[in-house]
């Protein structure tokens, strides 16, 4: 299927789910997450904060038990740079103030920048992923250009309400795939 009618096709299937049945959803994910990814003291986590309006993935839970479990272990989030068209990256605090931006995304207004080679896992939103790891997002190309700025051997790890569909018919020559998604009952590993 071709990326942008898949787009539309998640979009109203995500849409359709119950609150309810994203935040049970995303629990999982989390638990998915932690029983598969080892974590070491020191590493950087990157995670994407959840547009609720979207219904995305709600990823508080695994920054919660990343704060509470893993304290050593860094947490970094994305802030978007619509004049540059790219994405920043900044340390998630406790004492983050956290604003919406237009597009409904919580971004941290007090925090530390970081690098982008600074980052060990990539926690990556997504509406859909195919068999070869490649992914559909919102079509903007910010976590392509982000991912092509990491370190070679970042993890690039998509998190997903859905599993794989078969193909998506149409990548891009500059898209990023996948080393791996977590989703509610497991991990798809790229081979």
């Amino acid at each position: 299927m071709l990326k942008a009618e898949l787009r539309k096709l998640m979009l109203q299937k995500r849409r359709a789910l119950p609150t309810e049945e994203v935040q049970r959803r995303s629990e999982r994910i989390a638990d998915q997450f932690f029983s598969n990814f080892p974590l070491r003291p020191g590493q950087m986590v990157h995670v994407f904060l959840p547009i609720v309006k979207n219904n995305e993935v709600n990823t508080w839970p695994i920054i919660e038990r990343l704060r509470l479990q893993y304290p050593k272990v860094r947490v970094a989030v994305p802030v978007t740079d619509v004049a540059q068209n790219i994405l920043t990256h900044h340390h998630l605090t406790d004492d983050a103030i956290l604003i919406e931006n237009p597009w409904g995304i919580p971004e941290p207004q007090n925090a530390q920048h970081i690098l982008a080679p600074e980052v060990d896992i990539v926690l990556i939103p997504l509406l859909a992923f195919d068999n070869t790891g490649h992914r559909v997002g919102y079509g903007k190309g910010f976590y392509d250009r982000f991912l092509a700025d990491c370190k070679p051997d970042v993890l690039k790890v998509g998190l997903s309400l859905e599993p794989p569909v078969p193909t998506i018919a149409d990548p891009n020559p500059f898209d990023v795939p996948l080393d791996a998604v977590v989703m509610p009952d497991g991990v798809w590993w790229n081979k």
